[in-house]
This record gives structure tokens, C-alpha cells and sequence, in this order.
């Protein structure tokens, strides 16, 4: 019988918690059973398994993700849109280290396609119509702004750049600066020999 109080949304918000103060790899059924100081079995009456709660805190951080990026896109085309959307991820991380971990986890494809895993894809394609790219460029520069934007990010909150100045907020801004220029002069493809 379910324990009084508990519920799949609580126990995934309890395990978004748990998952930026312990990091998301720590989050488990047990972890979160001794958060709530009950059995673990009882929390079976809620969650599958560890991996259906990474699962939901997963999709919660992507649907947090997504309707951050909605707001901050609201309105703004261009460079404007290309920082805010930047400033999204790098801000979530900031505030949210195990839940932007949570972001990344591999879902299943039928989880993944059901989740704002999609609206953010969609959101980061409508960022690069700015700057009026076509197929496959359009692809090519999705995947750089994501491994810009995660490299930078997984780089900082490691304390990568807090040995040296300048700062890693005039980087950032300096790097989003780079990508605008990138993206509004995109090369053109190199013929293969």
C-alpha cells in the first residue's frame, strides 16, 4: 500500500533535489527511501526502479530546460536569441548541476520523442533561422552550439577556468560573440578531393 504523502511528482522532485546536492549518478531508490526516512520497498509502490526515477527526473529537467529557453526566446531573433538560448543552458547548469546532468541521460527513443527533449530541439533550430542556414549546414550547426554550450558548461562547473583570468563570464560572452559570427558567415562546404 502507497505511504500517505507520497507520489511519483514528489518523489521526482525529491530526486531532482537529491540530484544537485549528491550529483546525479548518487541518485537511486535507496538514496531517496533514506531521504524520506521509509522503506525501500515502499517506494516500489511508485517507481519501476532507479532507472525509472532517473527517467523522470530526466524528462523534469528537460521540460525545466524547455520552458526556461521558451521564455527567454520569447521575442528575440538573432544574436539576441542565440545568447539568451545559451545563457538558458549555462544558467540551469549553474543552479541545477545534478538536474542538467539529468538532461543528458540516453532515454529510450519512444521517452525521448514524447519528451521537451523535442520542443528544446525545435526551439534551438528556430535559434539558427536567424541566421538562414539550410540542410545539412543546419544540423552541422545544431551540433556545434551543443558542444559548445556542454563543453563550456561541463569545463566551468569542473573549475576549469577558475585559475586564469579573464573570468569565465567575459569568455562565455566572447565565445557566444564567436558563434554569431560563425553562424552569420557560415563556410561553405570544402569539395572532397
Amino acid at each position: 500500500m502507497p505511504r500517505a504523502g507520497l507520489t511519483v511528482e514528489r518523489l521526482t522532485r525529491a530526486g531532482a533535489e537529491l540530484a544537485d546536492e549528491v550529483g546525479f549518478d548518487q541518485v537511486t531508490v535507496s538514496a531517496l527511501a533514506r531521504r524520506f526516512d521509509v522503506k525501500v520497498a515502499s517506494l516500489y509502490s511508485h517507481l519501476k526502479s532507479s532507472q525509472d526515477l532517473r527517467t523522470r527526473i530526466a524528462l523534469l529537467a528537460l521540460e525545466e530546460l524547455a520552458g526556461r529557453a521558451a521564455d527567454a526566446l520569447a521575442g528575440r531573433a538573432g544574436k539576441d536569441a542565440l545568447a539568451a538560448f545559451a545563457n538558458v543552458y549555462r544558467d540551469y547548469a549553474r543552479e541545477h548541476p545534478g538536474r542538467y546532468d539529468a538532461a543528458r541521460f540516453r532515454l529510450d527513443p519512444e521517452t525521448a520523442a514524447a519528451s521537451a527533449g523535442v520542443r528544446l530541439a525545435r526551439m534551438t533550430r528556430a535559434v539558427l533561422r536567424g541566421y538562414d542556414l539550410s540542410e545539412p549546414d543546419q544540423t552541422h550547426a545544431v551540433r556545434l552550439l551543443g558542444s559548445v554550450f556542454h563543453g563550456y558548461v561541463s569545463l566551468e562547473m569542473a573549475g576549469g577556468f577558475s585559475h586564469s583570468a579573464p573570468d569565465s563570464t567575459t569568455s562565455w560572452v566572447r565565445i557566444v560573440d564567436a558563434l554569431d559570427t560563425l553562424l552569420r558567415d557560415w563556410p561553405a562546404p570544402v569539395p572532397a578531393p
